[in-house]
């Protein structure tokens, strides 16, 4: 059972966090008096410009578990570096059997990404990304390995210092 919802809320100050359900998962446990369900709710935050965090939420009720999930994911924010509204250079991540490749696009392209590759991308404010899940499509392990390439991108200043050169030789080659 998968579904992507958007609400906005507020996360300790005036940063205003959009939260999205990726995946609502229900488990049953069988016992001697019956069935017993629970729910898990995978979500992910973000303000839209450079923040984004995932969160793994469970509970009895639907409702309790995606409010769970939400304040693991405040737990997890990660800064993002999102220029012009696309990623600085091209990376591939892992996360258990998920393999993300996630490339810059030019301004108005869109974010071409699938489910829950898109509800990180667009909560970290990146309007314009090409994106491909290679490997497992389990939504857990897609949102890890997203917000892990994401994490692993550097901005072309922090490249420049790092090998001491100027930064529009980072830009040229």
């Amino acid at each position: 059972m998968s579904k992507i919802t958007e609400n906005k809320i507020k996360a300790g100050g005036d940063v205003e966090l959009k939260e999205k359900v990726v995946a609502i998962n229900r488990v049953v446990k069988t016992t001697k008096g019956g069935r017993t369900f629970s729910f898990s709710a995978l979500v992910v935050v973000g303000n839209s410009a450079g923040v984004v965090g995932q969160g793994l939420g469970k509970a009895k009720e639907v409702q309790e578990a995606i409010t769970k999930g939400i304040e693991d994911a405040k737990k997890n924010l990660v800064k993002v570096p999102v220029m012009h509204g696309t990623i600085p250079h091209e990376q591939l991540s892992k996360a258990g059997a998920a393999k993300v490749l996630i490339k810059p696009a030019a301004h108005g392209a869109g974010v071409i990404a699938g489910g829950s590759m898109r509800a990180v991308l667009e909560s970290a404010g990146v309007t314009d990304v090409l994106a491909k899940s290679l490997g497992s499509a389990n939504p857990h392990n897609v949102v890890k390995a997203t917000i892990k390439a994401l994490t692993q991108l550097r901005e072309p200043i922090q490249v420049a210092k790092t090998r001491n050169i100027k930064l529009s030789k980072v830009f040229n080659g």
